[in-house]
């Protein structure tokens, strides 16, 4: 299912309560995750890879990683890099694709949070996810 919270969703999420000082990145507690397996396409892995907070994606596996079969491996302290003669657009049929580039698809693209909670790193404010969409809608006390 397509409308599910990915990883690659999640680091982009912030918590907005009023009196926030550090509402990123929000803590995962999974309590249901799928995987949804998806072919890879190197081109938008390696154009969205620079827009990530990587410490924060790496985190984010690691919290799931036992929850899906196989368990995820861990991802590289370092942010994969292209070739630098890597095209804009690849065949994928027609490409061997980087076994760390596949871990990285796997993670952002693949699995899905369906239920659990997005918790606040500053105020401990908690978003649940049901049915794969989080609830980032604030009281009327928070904005």
């Amino acid at each position: 299912d397509t409308s599910t919270m990915r990883l690659l969703t999640h680091n982009f999420l912030i918590s907005n309560v009023k009196g926030t000082e550090k509402g990123y990145p929000l803590k995962i507690e999974a309590d249901d995750v799928v995987e949804e397996p998806s072919p890879v396409n190197p081109a938008f892995i390696w154009k969205i890879l620079p827009k990530l907070d990587w410490t924060v994606v790496r985190s984010a596996s690691l919290s799931i990683a036992d929850k899906v079969d196989p368990p995820l491996d861990a991802l590289p302290e370092e942010r994969p890099r292209p070739p630098g003669d890597y095209p804009d657009e690849l065949p994928n049929d027609e490409v061997e694709v980087d076994p760390v580039l596949k871990l990285v698809h796997r993670i952002l693209m693949d699995v899905h949070v369906i239920n659990g909670n997005l918790i606040c790193p500053d105020t401990s404010r908690v978003f649940s996810i049901k049915d794969g969409i989080p609830n980032m809608v604030l009281h009327d006390d928070e904005l």
